[in-house]
């Protein structure tokens, strides 16, 4: 679906369906990766460890993407907007200056990162032993962040044209790449840790290209070599709106970061190994999730530009059903069967059975999360920064790390949490207040869940009428 005046005229339901499939598709490749990344990791030699200095080289890499928010996510809804109000040089100016202003975080960061990984690894939880792995594999991936600022910085731009095919080859390019090339240089060349870096970069490096070509060549909205130096105004208003998806990602290392910190005081490296396999699954939950709105925002922000509310509200009640049934299946059935998800990152038995009941705490709070990121990212898409920041900001910054740290000091000498945390006692420095950090998770998704919901439904009914 490559013609924008369908998003103002087709049919809510198949436009969407049609929007979010392909992206769906590409997430749950993408997923696909990230997971088998983890298990050929997980499996090497000494893999406890490979995956303990993984879990802490994750907020860095979790930054770098954060800048691709910032300045693409935060662009997209803008330049669709634009599309909706009939003002296509308006959009090509947002989207030119997206593009430059990934070009500069992307050097800027690279040079960071590799002037101070270690005492930053450091600060993000990482000993002695898992600082090795880490450091080799931050190394190699920092120096493709320009290659992963372009590939997936600008493929909102693609999206939000309404070719979802196009975009979602971006990301399958990127990920089958990632699979094939993956045992090559950790295996085959004996790379280890490092090699997983290597093959992600390459594969970045190749999405890049592909969505620079269709950017310059086919889309109807390209870029313009007149734009590269962006007007304030212009990089202002990406940022005010990109901040919200920014805020939500670069938090999500900062929270890596506590999780980490916490796992490793009271459970040791296993938790904080057992971490990488968490945000994995977790993953299963929310990728696709994010394929859906995905395939919503371009039917939100084009017809917001063009008034027409009625659609929106329709778009809206139907992303909404979907996302929270997706979330409450998935997450359950993960919850269910934790044992078989945990037997496939690791062999050795102590971490399976540790890791099964850290699954099942950890993603409860996972079956409410459709509701959360239905709403903040409908927020997003029509252009509400303040509202979309508040309730990203609500969910980790107000709610989640706090909590990391008041229940384990509240609740950490309780009898409840001791047993709960009976079944892993041999594996961990102290159980209870190890459950205690894993609670904070579930409590925080099903509160920011229930007030991000209410909080929209009031915008709805006040703000979206004729």
């Amino acid at each position: 679906m490559g013609n924008t005046k369908e998003l103002g005229t087709k049919k809510v339901g198949s436009l969407l369906w049609s929007l979010a499939i392909p992206a769906i598709i590409a997430m749950l490749v993408s997923l696909l990766y990230n997971m088998v990344d983890r298990i050929y990791i997980g499996n090497m030699e000494n893999g406890t460890i490979g995956m303990a200095g993984l879990a802490v080289a994750v907020p860095i890499i979790t930054l770098i993407q954060a800048f691709t928010q910032l300045f693409g996510t935060g662009g997209a809804p803008l330049a669709a907007i634009k599309l909706g109000e009939r003002k296509q040089e308006e959009a090509e100016k947002i989207m030119t200056a997206s593009f430059s202003s990934l070009i500069v975080s992307g050097i800027v960061l690279t040079v960071v990162i590799e002037a101070f990984q270690e005492p930053i690894l450091r600060m993000f939880g990482a000993d002695d032993a898992s600082l090795v792995p880490a450091m080799e594999y931050v190394t190699v991936y920092a120096l493709g962040t320009v290659f992963v600022q372009i590939a997936q910085g600008m493929n909102p731009y693609i999206n939000t044209q309404g070719f979802a095919r196009m975009g979602m080859a971006t990301i399958l390019i990127g990920a089958v790449l990632n699979i094939v090339l993956d045992p090559i240089f950790i295996f085959a060349m004996g790379m280890g840790v490092r090699g997983a870096a290597v093959a992600t970069i390459l594969s970045q490096g190749i999405s890049a290209v592909w969505v620079l070509f269709f950017l310059l060549r086919k889309s109807p909205m390209k870029l313009r070599r007149e734009y590269l130096l962006p007007k304030a105004a212009t990089l202002g208003s990406i940022m005010m709106l990109g901040v919200s998806p920014f805020v939500m990602s670069s938090t999500e290392g900062l929270l890596q970061i506590a999780f980490n910190n916490q796992m490793s005081v009271y459970g040791g490296s296993m938790a904080v190994a057992s971490m990488a396999v968490l945000l994995s699954l977790y993953q299963i939950v929310l990728l696709p999730l994010s394929g859906i709105c995905q395939g919503a925002q371009p039917i939100f922000s084009y017809n917001y530009g063009a008034k027409d509310y009625g659609r929106v509200r329709e778009t809206f009640r139907l992303t909404f059903r979907v996302c929270l049934l997706y979330s409450f299946v998935t997450a359950g059935i993960i919850i269910l069967a934790s044992p078989v998800f945990a037997r496939i990152f690791s062999n050795d038995e102590a971490t399976i059975r540790y890791g099964a009941w850290a699954i099942r705490i950890y993603l409860f709070g996972g079956m409410f999360f459709g509701a959360q990121i239905a709403c903040q990212q409908s927020f997003m898409a029509l252009g509400q920064a303040k509202r979309s920041l508040c309730m990203a900001l609500l969910r980790k910054v107000i709610l989640l790390i706090p909590l990391l740290y008041i229940l384990p000091a509240v609740l950490g000498d309780s009898a409840a949490a001791a047993s709960m945390a009976a079944p892993v006692l041999d594996l961990t420095k102290d159980g209870a207040r190890t459950f205690c950090v894993l609670l904070a998770e579930p409590v925080a998704d099903i509160l920011a869940a229930a007030v991000t919901t209410l909080t929209f439904l009031q915008f709805y009914r006040t703000q979206l009428k004729q």
